[in-house]
C-alpha cells in the first residue's frame, strides 16, 4: 500500500507549484459527488484555500438527487465552496437543435453533458483566474473511459496516476464519508448507468492488471479492446507537418 500521508504532501506541493507558475488565484473542479472528485477536491482544498467545487446536474435524475447530496456532503466536510450550475435545459436545447442537422446516437447525446461541464468549468476559470482540476484516474485513463474534450480536458490532474483501488485507499486515509466510498462508480450520464456495467468488466480486474499484470483472460480481452480503440483519446490531435 502507498504511504498516503506522503502522497498527500507531495500532491499538495505539486498543486501549489502549478498555481504559482500560472499566477492563478484559485482552483475550480467538477464536484460530481463521486470518489474521484471527492479526492481531487480534498487535495485541492489542502493546497489552496480558494477552491471551488462546481456541481453541474445535467440530464439524469440522480444528478439532481443523490449526486448533488453527496457533492454537498463532501464540500461541507472539507470546507470546499460549492456552487451549482444546472445544465439540464442547456443540454436539452442543444440536442433539440442538433437533431435538425444530424440523427444523433445515444453515445453522442451522452457525451454532451461532460462537454458542457468542461465549458462551464473553463468559463468560471477564465472569469476568476482559476485553474481547472481534472478528476480522471489511471484505470479510466487506460480504458479510455472518459469523454474527449469533456472530463478529459483540464489544466492539471492530481490523481491521474492512481487506480480506482488506490483512490479508495486514499479516501479512507483522508476520512472521506463512507457513502462516497461505498457508492457504485457511475458517470451519471443517464439513469441506471454504471461504469462497470457499461464497460462489461470490473475495476477489480482492471486494477489487478494495472497493478500486477494479471486478470482473467475474458476480462483481459475486454481491457485490451477498450485500450486499443481509445488510443486517440490519450494522444495529441494529429497536425500536418512538412
Amino acid at each position: 500500500m502507498r504511504d498516503y500521508k506522503a502522497e498527500a504532501s507531495k500532491r499538495v506541493e505539486f498543486i501549489r507549484g502549478l498555481l504559482k507558475d500560472a499566477g492563478a488565484r484559485g482552483i475550480v473542479f467538477g464536484n460530481s459527488g463521486g470518489k474521484d472528485s471527492a479526492l481531487v477536491g480534498i487535495l485541492c482544498k489542502l493546497a489552496c484555500e480558494d477552491t471551488v467545487g462546481l456541481i453541474m446536474p445535467c440530464g439524469s435524475s440522480r444528478n439532481y438527487s443523490e449526486d448533488t447530496d453527496d457533492a454537498l456532503t463532501v464540500a461541507g466536510r472539507y470546507g470546499i465552496e460549492a456552487r451549482t450550475v444546472d445544465l439540464g435545459v442547456t443540454a436539452w436545447e442543444l440536442v433539440h437543435s442538433l437533431r435538425s442537422a444530424s440523427e444523433l446516437t445515444a453515445a453522442s447525446i451522452a457525451n454532451i453533458a461532460p462537454r458542457l461541464r468542461m465549458t462551464a468549468l473553463y468559463a468560471i476559470a477564465s472569469a476568476e483566474g482559476r485553474l481547472v482540476a481534472g478528476t480522471g484516474n489511471r484505470s479510466e485513463g487506460y480504458m479510455g473511459y472518459f469523454t474527449k474534450w469533456g472530463d478529459g480536458a483540464y489544466d492539471f490532474d492530481p490523481i491521474a496516476d492512481l487506480t480506482v483501488t488506490e483512490i479508495y485507499e486514499f479516501l479512507r486515509y483522508l476520512g472521506a464519508p463512507e457513502r462516497i466510498i461505498e457508492k457504485e462508480p457511475s458517470g451519471g450520464l443517464f439513469d441506471g448507468q454504471t461504469d462497470e456495467g457499461e464497460m462489461g468488466v470490473s475495476y477489480r480486474s482492471i486494477d489487478a492488471f494495472l497493478l500486477g499484470g494479471r486478470c482473467p483472460p475474458e476480462d483481459m480481452e475486454i481491457i485490451d479492446k477498450y485500450h486499443r480503440t481509445s488510443e486517440h483519446k490519450r494522444v495529441p490531435p494529429a497536425v500536418y507537418k512538412e
